[in-house]
């Protein structure tokens, strides 16, 4: 699961560069934030079910 938010933050932020840059319509600038938001739901759920793991 670490993998795919590591995905949708590297497709985040090249999205947002396009977006937040004016380089590419405002619908980019949105989808980046929606899978920004979703890389850090992934992100904790990771850390989380992680750390059970391990112990």
């Amino acid at each position: 699961m670490l993998k795919w938010s590591v995905i949708l933050l590297l497709i985040a932020i090249a999205a947002g560069v396009l977006g937040f840059l004016g380089l590419v319509v405002e619908a980019v600038a949105s989808i980046a934030k929606v899978i920004f938001f979703l890389f850090l739901i992934l992100f904790v759920v990771s850390l989380i079910f992680g750390r059970k793991r391990s112990r």
